[in-house]
Parts: C-alpha cells; structure tokens; sequence
C-alpha cells in the first residue's frame, strides 16, 4: 500500500542506521489466531507520499501510456512555461487521476483491497496464504486468504536508502528534519535562506540542487564526484552557477560538513540525501533481496523456484507504465495457460548469463547494441540525451497494434532495419533489472508472438 499524495508533513528520518544497513522494513509476525483485531503496530511502512505540488514528470507522456489509452494533453501552467503549449511532460495529479480513471472507468474498484498492507505471503501446499493488515486508527485488522498465484507488484521506490556517515545521526538526532531523503522533499521553500548539502548524482538530486538555486543560500552544495550519475545525461545538470560540485562526504561535526579532499561547509542547515533505495520484500520470506535486486527472475518475471508465483515492475526501467503492461500481459498469459516457460534449466541458464554480461549488483541501464551504433550514427555522437529522445520517438510513434509474448523465449536481438533507422515493434533497448533486462522481440526474433487487435488480447 502507497499512498499517491499525502496532507501530512513526511515523517522524520528516525533511524538512520537502519537505512544505511537496509534493514529499515522489518518483517511483521501475525498473530497466531485469525482474524483478529490487535493493536495498531508501530511499524513504519513507507507508505507516505514521494511527491511535491509543483512537481511535473520527467518522462513524456507517450512514452507512459498504456496501449488503447492516450494519456490525456493536459499540461500545467509550470510545464507550459517551461517548454511551451505542447509541452510533454505532465504533473503529478494528471498522472494520478490517469490512473484513477483506467481503475474507475473499467470497474476495477471492486477487485481492489485499498488501505491494506500485505504482511506475509508463504507456499503452503499447492496454494499461497496471504496474511493482510488493515490499520486503524487504534487498533490493526488481520486476516488471511489463499490463492493460486500471487503476481508482486509493490514496486521498489519506497524505503529510502541514506549511506552511513559519521556524525549524521547525532545531527538528526540533536536537529530532526535536518537529514531527509528525497523522498520526503516537500518542495523549495522550507529551504529559503538555508545552507543546503545535496548529495547524489542522478535525477532526484539533480532536480532539487537546481530547484533550490532560487530560493537557498548559494551556493547550493551538491556531493557528486565520487557518486555514479545518470547513465543517460552524466552531471551536466550540476553544472549551473548556483551549484558547487563537491567531493564525497566523510563525516559531519556538528554543523559542519567535511569533503573527502579536506574542504568543508560550516553551519549546514539541511543535508538532503538522493542517494537511492532500498529494495524489499519483508512480506516474502522465502525471496531474499541480494546485492539490492531480486534474484532467481526469469525476464524478470517468473521466480524459478515456483512460477505461480511472479513479479511485475521488477525492473528499473524509464518507460515504467509500456514495460509494467507487457510484463502483466506475460504474466497473466502464463497464469492463463496461454503461454510456455522454457525448461528450469534455461530459465536458471539465462540469469546467469545476465550476471556475467552484466554484474549482480542493482543498477539500469540501456542495452546499446552495435546495431544502434551503426544505424544511428549522428545521435550516438551528440551523446546519449539525442539518442534517448530518438529512441523513445521511434518506439512511441509505432501503430498501437503491438506483439504479445506466450512464451518466454523473449530474444535478445536488436531490431532490424527498415532503412529508416529500425522497425520498432517492440522495444529498441533493454531496460536492466537487477542484473539483466527485459528484452521484447521484434517480429521474427524468438518467441511465439501474438498480434494484439484493438479489443484486447485473443
């Protein structure tokens, strides 16, 4: 359960050791007889909001819609200003009453559970037991349900990551607010007039460094050398006069902010961290998370251990809503019978290629095959902010009628050209999980492949 926008102010970051060893979302245990109506448990679940009013999407709007349903041409007065009348990008709330609306107007609402935490998800026999918690105000409702298959789609931007670094939880501890995550940045003006350390190197802190150049102390101080940046445009964003570019930070005294090459701020009011997340399954015991991703997925979908059981969503991936639909398309086909797994042996055989092409540690990237080198030849030397766009405007601009895969033999192949560039029938590039990517075929590539009409699958 998350909460799309809330009224309250974030919580506090109370526990900043157990965010740095990512042991922040324990497991619950049940009670022992259900159902049963117990105090309401204390335990943080993460579930607060991770937006601010003014903010506005950095992916366009094509690129996030669902196939059969455009997303709507709103665009804010911000957005408008910024970048025009036809600008791509959207905000927040048009994003969320997009998704309300597919919910409401197919008459979903009735399949859905809200305000319901899943707290334990366990194999027993051939079916899984589902323990689920509804909190109240003072008092927790519990109860349990059995199913034949259990699709996770929790998603796994929800318990920040803060590394541990000297003197930082004394400072939280003595000056609560003082530390926050990304997460729980609430827009620019608690920071007027405030001396700010930002440290990370991609989207999040890049966006609030440059936010708060209007309204901070300058200059804003943003920790980045020595931190990965965004695969796809570096740090140019850091690059503004406002910004002072700094190296990793080794400990804080007080106020008192030390840099690994010896330099220091003092009287630091606000040091925000956009350093990442934790992934967790504290509700699935048998599914550890290793090196911050989730092992043993097949596509990133199917665990090998069991099949009736499948992720959706387990992938770090840009065109977030197009690879959330083909997964649950995959995996209802499966569960549907529709579709064929290839022997556990392949299944097994093809994560372990994916590690060794790509490493077992979390991170996501963009397959770049030769092909793309080779047919896109003038946006690969502009960098990797043209290609991107290229990219997605290919793939965006395809008909609606797009393949469907039945069997997981999904092919690693890139498309071929149709003296244009590519034919984009599928995806162009491979957005990494954990350690590999989804790859969706083009047509002719391995794989059953069904045609998708306009009323849906056949």
């Amino acid at each position: 359960m998350s909460r799309a926008a809330d009224d309250e102010p974030p919580p506090t970051t109370s526990s900043l050791s157990d965010l740095a060893s990512r042991k922040a979302d324990a497991p619950l245990t049940p009670p022992d007889a259900l159902p049963a109506l117990v105090p309401r448990s204390a335990q943080h679940r993460f579930d607060e909001a991770t937006v601010y009013p003014y903010l506005e999407t950095n992916v366009v709007a094509p690129a996030m819609e669902f196939s059969e349903e455009p997303f709507p041409g709103e665009v804010s007065d911000l957005s408008k200003g910024l970048y025009g009348p036809d600008s791509p990008f959207r905000h927040w709330q048009s994003v969320r009453r997009y998704v309300e609306s597919l919910v409401h107007r197919r008459g979903y609402d009735d399949l859905v559970s809200y305000d319901t935490f899943v707290e334990q998800v366990v194999k027993t026999g051939s079916c899984w037991t589902v323990w689920l918690r509804r909190a109240g105000a003072v008092y927790d409702y519990w109860w349990k349900e059995e199913f034949d298959a259990v699709i996770v789609a929790n998603g796994h931007f929800n318990v920040p990551f803060i590394p541990a670094i000297e003197g930082l939880d004394q400072l939280e501890k003595s000056r609560p607010g003082s530390v926050i995550h990304s997460k729980h940045f609430r827009g620019r003006e608690l920071y007027r007039d405030k001396r700010v350390v930002i440290i990370g190197a991609s989207v999040s802190a890049a966006d609030i460094a440059f936010d708060l150049t209007s309204v901070a102390k300058s200059p804003v101080h943003a920790v980045v050398i020595g931190h990965t940046p965004n695969l796809y445009f570096g740090d140019e964003a850091f690059n503004h006069p406002g910004i002072r570019k700094q190296k990793s930070l080794v400990k804080v005294v007080g106020r008192k902010a030390y840099f690994q090459d010896g330099a220091c701020v003092d009287d630091v009011d606000h040091f925000i961290f956009g350093t990442g997340y934790t992934w967790t399954l504290p509700f699935l015991p048998s599914v550890p998370v290793r090196n911050n991703r989730v092992p043993d997925l097949y596509q990133h979908v199917v665990w090998q251990h069991d099949p009736t059981l499948l992720f959706v969503g387990a992938v770090g991936a840009g065109l977030t809503f197009k690879i959330f639909e083909w997964q649950a398309v995959y995996a209802a086909r499966l569960l549907a019978g529709r579709g064929r797994l290839p022997s556990l042996e392949e299944r097994v055989q093809w994560e372990r290629d994916r590690i060794v092409e790509r490493g077992g540690m979390s991170g996501r990237a963009m397959t770049m095959c030769p092909r793309v080198r080779m047919l896109m030849p003038v946006e690969w030397q502009m960098g990797p902010s043209l290609l991107w766009s290229t990219l997605i405007s290919k793939i965006i601009s395809r008909p609606s009628e797009h393949s469907l895969v039945t069997e997981a033999a999904l092919g690693d192949s890139c498309p071929s050209s149709d003296g244009n560039g590519f034919e984009i029938s599928w995806m162009v590039m491979s957005c990494e999980n954990r350690c590999g990517s989804v790859s969706m075929p083009r047509r002719g590539s391995r794989g059953e492949v069904q045609q998708r009409s306009k009323q849906g699958c056949n």
